[in-house]
């Protein structure tokens, strides 16, 4: 039992005038907000990847000619991105093999989505050019957002917010772990 004087303080006694907001704290975003508009900018953050390992660089698998990483930014809870190595824009500017292996990788991204997370469904696409709203135009890639009939509430649509119940890494490992071996 808490007896008083053992150091607890009312919440309504603490700095701030109360209100009816509830608050969501992100503390991990700040490392993005800090950074600043411009650090996104000055280098390819998808040339930059695979030079890196796959935790700091959040690959969840590599194929030959594309491999497969978590979106910093994403709109749900293992929401991956399918990159080819080369730095090219658009989808038509993509080989054959590179146009093979994005579609294989996007397929086993779904299964291991589906294993992993028990989702219900998928939005697939790649906005192609700043004019199609890709916010990284100059290097291709394909979205795979794993969905549940249970994912959409009021935070993105009054708040411009979204509630991830998972931290990246953590994502990362569980999907990584459960990528089959290449063959």
């Amino acid at each position: 039992m808490i007896e008083p004087g053992d150091g607890l303080v009312d919440a309504a006694n603490l700095a701030g005038v109360p209100d009816e907001f509830q608050r969501l704290w992100t503390p991990h975003r700040m490392a993005y907000i800090q950074a600043g508009p411009d650090a996104l900018n000055d280098d390819c953050p998808f040339c930059a990847a695979p030079g890196m390992s796959d935790e700091d660089a959040l690959i969840v698998a590599r194929g030959r000619t594309a491999y497969v990483l978590l979106n910093l930014f994403p709109y749900n809870s293992g929401h991956l991105l399918v990159c080819p190595y080369r730095h090219i824009p658009m989808y038509d500017d993509a080989t054959p093999e590179e146009v093979a292996e994005i579609g294989a990788l996007t397929q086993t991204g779904m299964r291991v989505l589906r294993e992993v997370s028990r989702c219900h469904g998928f939005n697939l696409g790649m906005n192609q050019g700043q004019v199609a709203g890709a916010g990284i135009a100059g290097h291709l890639h394909q979205h795979i957002v794993p969905r549940w009939a249970t994912d959409a509430n009021f935070f993105p649509i009054i708040a411009k917010t979204k509630a991830l119940p998972q931290l990246l890494g953590e994502v990362r490992s569980a999907v990584a772990g459960a990528w089959p071996a290449a063959s």
